[in-house]
């Protein structure tokens, strides 16, 4: 090549570059990243100190939502509420200008928990769509130019606290799992027109909120859902149950995590669940003798006896009917005796209940209510309120190392690492950085003066965190 076409070439490769629109670019596609493993995407450097004026590259104002950003392509996808007004977001992934909104119809908008927010699931993308939830708005699928390309109505869902299982695009399927007081259930479409491929009603597990993850051991694909009491994998092609694990909490918030080791990590917390802190609920008849002032059969709220129940009236009500009958009372009476609160190491190849053929450890101090577990290099890492971070071998099961960090706020954003290093972000806004390993330590410790319950995404040396009112792009 003459010299000349050379440095021409070369100078529009660069310009090109450095506009962002030849640079490799990663997907972090869900919540959570690949397959949630809250693991970055590429290897550039990541930066160790973050804060509300250190290392942003730009900050955009956006309305609320909970939702965690998604990054794919050119685009980060989120979802936010203004008001009544539900809608998807795209941002230009380079500079965060705002592309388009679209708005998610609604007749109403449900009920939800007293800090949760009707923008909670996180989007799913691939390279030429993105599907977002919104509770009993049901699914939305947009190209990356914001036009409809296909919409499916669900619900309304039974559930005071609203939904926050996310969806997931996985090898042309929208994967769906949605456990709710009644009529849960995992569903799997086409991706390419919202058609139903298989449904399996769920209708042992109430209320739950942690998204799916797949699980591909030995060519067999399965997607692994955690719920109350039990863990459940499911065939990628029929939905049929292929192993379930027992001995689990009764609410799961946390996402399962699969290791780079072919394991399976399942943790799931729920008051109640502790040794020398369980609760106890005396059998119907005996309620209702002393308790039920009509003597109609069933329970109204102003009849429910003073402790642990009564603030629990709307999940063991579990068709909404104002009134708990005996077998709304005695299935969640079931629920709370055998209700354990564990983290537990789960390996592969297992058929029907492997609880106790399978399970290779168990550990239970510690645990958080929402934060997801986090594997790297052979550790398991997990953050609870208070800012309490453990770190655990991931062959055994036994602690590392346990502290606390600068953070000390409540934690709903989940644990992501790269660069060696993990970020964690508490609903205050605190953010800790510390060393990715058992012997973790301390790094930086900043504060974004907003509140966050959206968990990062780290792609190739960028991370995107979302505030209640902001989306920010840190970077080196």
């Amino acid at each position: 090549m003459p010299p000349f076409l050379r440095f021409l070439t070369t100078a529009v490769l660069l310009g090109l570059w450095t506009r962002g629109q030849l640079s490799a670019a990663g997907d972090w596609s869900q919540f959570r990243g690949p397959n949630a493993s809250g693991i970055a995407v590429g290897t550039d450097p990541l930066p160790t100190e973050i804060g509300p004026t250190t290392a942003v590259l730009w900050k955009t104002a956006l309305a609320p939502g909970h939702s965690s950003p998604v990054v794919q392509g050119e685009r980060v996808f989120l979802t936010t509420v203004d008001g009544r007004r539900l809608a998807t977001v795209a941002l230009d992934r380079e500079h965060g200008q705002i592309l388009w909104q679209a708005p998610a119809e609604h007749q109403g908008l449900e009920e939800i928990h007293a800090i949760g927010s009707h923008a909670q699931p996180s989007p799913a993308a691939d390279a030429h769509r993105v599907v977002t939830l919104f509770g009993s708005c049901g699914l939305q699928c947009y190209d990356h130019a914001g036009n409809v390309l296909w919409k499916l109505p669900l619900g309304p869902f039974k559930n005071n606290y609203g939904c926050g299982s996310s969806p997931l695009l996985y090898d042309g399927r929208v994967i769906l799992n949605q456990d709710h007081d009644t009529d849960s259930f995992l569903l799997v479409l086409n991706a390419e027109n919202g058609e139903p491929l298989w449904k399996v009603e769920r209708h042992e597990f109430p209320r739950g909120y942690a998204t799916p993850v797949i699980w591909d051991h030995g060519g067999s694909r399965q997607i692994v859902v955690v719920g109350t009491l039990r863990t459940v994998a499911y065939d990628w092609d029929t939905g049929r149950e292929v192993w379930s694990v027992g001995g689990l909490a009764r609410i799961a918030n946390m996402t399962p995590v699969v290791g780079s080791d072919g394991f399976l990590y399942v943790a799931a917390w729920a008051p109640g669940g502790d040794e020398g802190d369980r609760i106890h609920a005396v059998p119907f008849a005996e309620v209702t003798a002393r308790q039920d002032a009509n003597a109609d059969g069933v329970l109204a709220e102003s009849e429910m006896p003073n402790g642990p129940l009564v603030s629990r009236f709307d999940q063991i009500d579990r068709d909404k009917s104002g009134q708990i009958t005996a077998a709304e009372y005695e299935s969640m009476r079931q629920v709370f005796d055998l209700a354990e609160n564990q983290f537990v190491a789960i390996r592969p190849g297992g058929q029907g209940d492997i609880t106790d053929t399978h399970v290779v450890w168990s550990q239970r101090r510690n645990l958080p209510y929402c934060p997801s577990p986090l594997f790297h290099e052979g550790h398991l890492f997990l953050v609870k309120n208070g800012g309490i971070v453990t770190s655990l071998a991931a062959d055994s099961g036994q602690i590392v190392k346990q502290g606390r960090v600068a953070g000390t706020g409540n934690y709903y954003a989940s644990p992501v690492v790269g660069d060696g290093k993990i970020y964690l972000v508490s609903q205050r806004g605190e953010i800790t950085v510390i060393s990715a390993a058992g012997d973790w330590q301390q790094l930086s410790s900043s504060h974004l003066e907003e509140e966050v319950y959206a968990t990062p995404a780290l792609v190739d040396g960028r991370i995107y965190l979302r505030t209640v009112g902001h989306l920010y792009c840190f970077g080196p």
